[in-house]
């Protein structure tokens, strides 16, 4: 009995002080709520950020469109012989520059020739004969006159008379046929040009119009032929009204440039592709565009007058539409604008003035309103000039 009241004294010990211990714990005082919570900083409190500026400019812009152009020859002909003959020389050699009306070979024409003989010996003939003829219708008329024959003889020399007058215009026809056939032997350049490979030797036989004896390019003048989408149809059918727009030409890899002039605008649009094909023509003087050749075409069609001209870097596109920031009593406003037109590293907008500062560079740093400290743009040769002038490497600090 003593055993167990003291094991139950115990316990009851026990359980008090660990009653005790939670008490103790929940009546402490929790930590006291901090009473100054770090605030937000104010659009006001922030630090300048370093900008790089440019101003907007008020100047004409040209409209220029550009494609990939093939150089082409205005004139290429096949040399073919028109009668079937021996080829007696050649006069060229693979490659030479050729003038108009310049002598490429010459034919065997002895075959000709002799013909050419026979006609004007058949011509002689006939006219004698035809002389003969007017004496006899002379004689009879004489001889009517003095009725010893009747008006059928005179009927009849006049017929003979006739006859012959009519053998001599088929001579002369005849003698001229075989000019022509003579003359098809000196083969010459229908233009001046650069003579390809020649594909015959000396004393090879040519068949008429089947051989290719050799083939003429021009170069100079030369074409150039490429696709404008359909959008610039009408600015392109008024520059060729116009007398044609300039275009330049550029080899590619970075070589020369040439200026031209549009000649030609197809009269139907390729509804597979939305593009009407065009052609310039340029001076070759030296050969340097070459027929096959890709060459890169920027043409200007149209001039945007007074147009308010930006980097198209300082340009921001979001959800709202396109903006800039537009540096105004210190700070980057964001101001939305229109592009009328992007082209190179330009933009003509609408929304700013001439002579604003819009921001180029760290625009990526801001928020509306945001303090700037401005760096004006050194001149770089692009459309828009430094919005700081001569002091281009200097930062000006501005108020936030």
């Amino acid at each position: 009995m003593n055993a167990r009241h003291f094991f139950l004294t115990l316990t009851g010990g026990l359980l008090a002080l660990g009653l005790g211990g939670c008490t103790a714990k929940t009546d402490a005082p929790a930590p006291a709520a901090s009473s100054s919570a770090p605030a937000k900083p104010s659009a006001a409190a922030l630090p300048a950020v370093t900008i790089t500026t440019v101003r907007a400019q008020q100047r004409d812009l040209p409209v220029l469109y550009s494609a990939t152009g093939t150089v082409m020859a205005l004139a290429s002909v096949d040399i073919k012989s028109q009668v079937t003959s021996v080829v007696s020389k050649i006069h060229i050699q693979d490659g030479q520059f050729v003038k108009a009306g310049e002598l490429l070979f010459t034919l065997d024409s002895r075959t000709d020739e002799a013909n050419l003989a026979k006609a004007r010996a058949q011509l002689a003939k006939d006219s004698a004969l035809r002389a003969d003829a007017q004496r006899q219708l002379a004689r009879a008329q004489q001889l009517y006159s003095q009725n010893f024959i009747s008006q059928g003889a005179v009927d009849t020399a006049q017929a003979q008379l006739d006859s012959m007058a009519a053998s001599v215009v088929a001579d002369q026809a005849a003698i001229e046929a075989a000019r022509v056939a003579v003359s098809y032997a000196r083969i010459s350049a229908p233009n001046a040009g650069r003579a390809g490979a020649v594909n015959v030797s000396q004393g090879s036989v040519v068949q008429a119009n089947l051989t290719s004896l050799v083939t003429i390019t021009q170069l100079d003048p030369i074409a150039v032929g490429f696709n404008l989408p359909q959008r610039t149809l009408a600015d392109t059918l008024s520059a060729l009204k116009n007398g044609g727009a300039a275009v330049k030409a550029t080899i590619a890899d970075g070589g020369a440039s040439f200026i031209g002039h549009l000649n030609f605008v197809d009269n139907a649009i390729d509804s597979s592709s939305g593009s009407v094909k065009v052609k310039a023509v340029f001076a070759n003087p030296q050969g340097k565009l070459w027929p096959g050749a890709f060459v890169d075409i920027s043409q200007t069609v149209n001039t945007l007058k007074d147009a308010i001209v930006i980097p198209q870097a300082t340009i921001i596109p979001n959800a709202r539409g396109t903006m800039v920031y537009v540096v105004e009593a210190g700070k980057a406003v964001l101001r939305p604008v229109r592009v009328v037109l992007a082209q190179g590293d330009d933009a003509a907008v609408t929304g700013v003035k001439a002579g604003e500062s819009i921001v180029l560079d760290g625009k990526q740093n801001l928020r509306p309103n945001s303090p700037v400290l401005e760096q004006a743009r050194a001149p770089a040769g692009g459309a828009s000039g430094p919005a700081g002038g001569a002091a281009a490497s200097q930062q000006r600090p501005t108020a936030s």
